[in-house]
């Protein structure tokens, strides 16, 4: 599969918080398959408006924590590739 269409389609059916893109990149692949060129993908995703920053520092925390959230855009982009309506 596609890279942009794995992380959209997983994004899409499966909650992906991790505590750093590492573990992110294993938990997409588990639920999805190997993904060569993930980190393009993310970029990719991010330039199109498709997801949002992943890296984020939330109030009081002690550390970043990685999560692949999609946008509205994006959620039509992988109701597109699912075809869900």
């Amino acid at each position: 599969m596609d890279p942009v269409a794995a992380l959209l389609t997983t994004a899409f059916h499966h909650r992906i918080d991790e505590p750093n893109v590492e573990a992110a990149q294993s938990a997409i692949e588990a639920l999805s398959g190997p993904l060569p060129g993930f980190h393009a993908a993310l970029a990719e995703c991010l330039a199109q408006g498709w997801i949002e920053e992943p890296v984020r520092l939330e109030d009081h925390a002690m550390q970043c924590h990685w999560r692949l959230v999609l946008t509205p855009t994006g959620v039509a982009q992988a109701r597109r590739l699912t075809g869900a309506s």
